[in-house]
């Protein structure tokens, strides 16, 4: 194959045969092994693709081979020998150790490549000079389409300087890539992983993990990778075992992250915000009233769901005479509660409605008649979450029921002339709500798949009975032995026919969910959250100095309140993204508000400093840069008249969290608030202008 290594002039002299000849050699091994490779994957796809589909769990596995196939497929296809992140050389051992996005072997069994999550890889992102990890050194690779534009050597054997002095540069490969232009996509800092963050990639999965760290630590890099690394390493949180949710803050975050789990070989993993894990969320509203939200963020209103669905499972304490066309059939307050406990325990109210039916029907020793239904219809109805949580905001009596606690005053507050005018305050009651009923279709569903199955198997038997009567003699015994046979009639009956509902793919259990942003849910947020996740295995990403709520507690103290008794706290302190001449200005915005935030000290400087201008330059501001920088990403925010462009985005400070862009332009900040301000301000990774009127 032709060389990787496409360097520039001014890099000639790492061109030298003595530092990459090796690299070369290896490359064209792997070259030669991911041809294989892929060769070998395609023909096992096309054959899970042509395999018989089948029924039931049958199906589930040829599907989810076919997925996993897919792909393996494209991530070799996507890399190539890019795949590569770098190489490591240990102690007592001159040959190198390379790692790559994945694990790969040649076709004698030698490995080529190791996985960058495997414990065998972890000295290559790990050491440092102060705890080299048993490495002599460390090579990195900057790829631009397929190539080695660059790499660089970090030496931990003071005795090994003269091998690599070509290129040893005053920069690392790190350095070097905070520098970069950005784009609308988060960069790929796979090989570039800092030995502070892969800490807390590598730790373990069991209770909840808060990784605390201000703006630039890279804890969305960490939250991200981590994902990944913990579908490697832990098979309980495989897609078997419920798999792993990411919830991001806003939809521009979720854009910006998209292609990071797929570069990892991870495309299983749900990722959403807390709006995506209810239908109305896509339409709710800021609700405008700050006491009405405060009412609703507790954790004591979504307890009132449960109170709201209880009023609709009391059994009736009258009896009932219900008028038939054979007879009247009476019901005791008896025989209610022995239908009513039926219910096998979690059982949500929908779907509990079966259970109490065949109950009722077996105390009375009756059969199903329509007006019995209806008085069972009556008696335990049919709920909808809309319905319920509309009620509370209409029926100021049914409210003051279920949340006994709330005032008169805030009972009417809560109260409104379109119930159904949903907020963002709404969701989690709507999503407790929607978890305790289920499904409102479950019941009629069941029926109807019950009814089709009987038919099919109906139509089955009488194909079983024209073939028992067509067997010959001489196998007729045991064909008709096998075509009697209780089994078979089931396997006949195609469960295509009988239908099926699409499940929630947001709606869990999962083995691990990752929050980032985390300090800004509220307590009824988080029981969205906890709701879908009853391991209480968690990733939660934050910064409390960047929360638009009053955060005043510690970690611990707000998770141990929704309900997370089990809470290692790992912080991250270096800045990684913002300039020095940024921070300088930003930290003294959030230390009058926030005292002990955790403000992260720069390791860089752009030699940008911070510009001070008029509203009136934004125009020449933007094509100023423009025209220097035929590169990268910058965000107007504060400006809702400027309409974006491919290149520059316009956002408000609460979009543009969690984002990064080279030149970032504030518009009269002033007016944003202290957290908010600091926000928006560490977004830049070169340059911050700040206009004012």
């Amino acid at each position: 194959m032709n060389s990787v290594f496409h360097l520039p002039a001014h890099r000639a002299a790492k061109a030298d045969p003595a530092l990459i000849a090796a690299d070369e050699k290896h490359f064209a091994a792997l070259a030669e092994s991911l041809e294989q490779r892929l060769s070998e994957l395609s023909d096992r796809l096309g054959t899970a693709r042509r395999a018989r589909a089948g029924i039931g769990q049958q199906a589930l596995d040829r599907d989810q081979e076919v997925r996993r196939l897919t792909a393996q497929v494209r991530s070799l296809r996507r890399f190539g020998v890019d795949l590569c992140l770098g190489h490591m050389v240990a102690a007592g051992d001159p040959e190198p150790v390379y790692i790559g996005r994945q694990g790969l072997t040649d076709s004698t069994g030698r490995q080529l490549l190791i996985d960058w999550r495997s414990p065998a890889a972890e000295p290559f992102f790990g050491a440092t000079h102060g705890d080299p990890m048993g490495l002599v050194s460390r090579r990195r690779y900057r790829w631009t389409r397929g190539l080695i534009s660059d790499y660089w050597d970090e030496v931990f054997a003071a005795d090994d300087f003269a091998g690599h002095a070509a290129a040893l540069d005053d920069q690392s490969a790190f350095i070097a890539s905070l520098g970069a232009e950005r784009s609308g996509r988060m960069r790929d800092v796979l090989g570039t992983i800092q030995a502070d963050q892969d800490a807390i990639i590598r730790a373990g999965s069991r209770g909840a993990l808060v990784v605390d760290g201000g703006p630039g630590t890279g804890k969305t890099v960490v939250a991200l990778h981590r994902t990944a690394y913990l579908l490697y390493s832990d098979p309980r949180l495989g897609h078997r075992r419920g798999g792993v949710l990411f919830v991001g803050p806003h939809q521009p975050y979720l854009a910006y992250v998209s292609d990071v789990l797929p570069s990892l070989g991870e495309e299983d993993v749900q990722i959403c915000t807390l709006r995506d894990l209810v239908a109305e969320g896509a339409t709710a509203t800021v609700e405008s009233d700050p006491e009405v939200a405060r009412l609703k963020s507790s954790v004591d209103m979504v307890a009132a769901i449960e109170a709201a669905v209880r009023f609709y499972e009391e059994p009736p304490t009258e009896p009932m005479i219900i008028e038939t066309d054979a007879a009247d059939v009476r019901v005791t307050a008896a025989d209610w509660a022995r239908a009513f406990e039926a219910v096998e325990p979690g059982t949500p109210h929908n779907e509990a409605r079966d259970q109490i039916w065949a109950e009722l029907l077996a105390v009375l020793d009756v059969p199903a008649h329509r007006d019995l239904r209806a008085a069972f219809h009556r008696v335990w109805p049919v709920l909808r979450p809309t319905d319920l949580v509309a009620d509370l905001w209409s029926v100021p009596a049914y409210l003051r029921r279920c949340a006994p606690w709330l005032s008169v005053d805030e009972v009417r507050r809560l109260q409104r002339a379109d119930a159904r005018a949903w907020t963002v305050s709404d969701l989690p009651l709507l999503d407790a709500a929607r978890q305790r009923l289920g499904d409102p279709g479950a019941s009629a569903r069941s029926r109807r798949r019950e009814a089709t199955a009987a038919a099919e198997r109906e139509r089955m038997s009488r194909v079983v009975d024209d073939l028992i009567e067509a067997a010959d003699d001489e196998y007729g015994t045991g064909l008709v032995t096998m075509l009697r046979g209780e089994d078979f009639h089931d396997a006949l009956v195609d469960e295509a026919a009988l239908g099926t509902v699409d499940p929630d793919r947001l709606a869990g259990p999962f083995a691990h969910i990752v929050v980032d942003e985390a300090q800004e849910l509220t307590d009824a947020e988080w029981r969205m959250v906890l709701l879908r996740c009853p391991s209480r295995s968690l990733t939660i990403v934050g910064d409390r100095a960047q929360t638009r709520r009053p955060f005043t507690e510690s970690w611990r103290e707000r998770l141990n309140r929704v309900g997370v008794d089990r809470v290692e706290v790992a912080s991250l302190t270096v800045n990684y993204r913002t300039p020095a001449e940024v921070m300088v200005e930003a930290e003294p915005v959030i230390r009058a508000v926030l005292p002990d935030a955790n403000v992260p000290a720069s390791i860089r400087h752009s030699g940008i400093p911070v510009v001070h201008g008029a509203v009136a330059d934004l125009p020449a501001v933007l094509s100023s840069w423009e025209a220097a920088h035929p590169e990268g990403v910058a965000c107007v925010i504060g400006d809702p008249s400027f309409e974006g462009t491919p290149r520059i985005r316009s956002l408000t400070p609460e979009l543009a969290k969690g984002l990064e862009f080279d030149l970032v332009v504030l518009v009269e900040p002033e007016a944003f608030g202290a957290v908010d301000r600091y926000v928006a301000m560490t977004r830049a990774t070169r340059q911050l202008v700040v206009l004012t009127a």
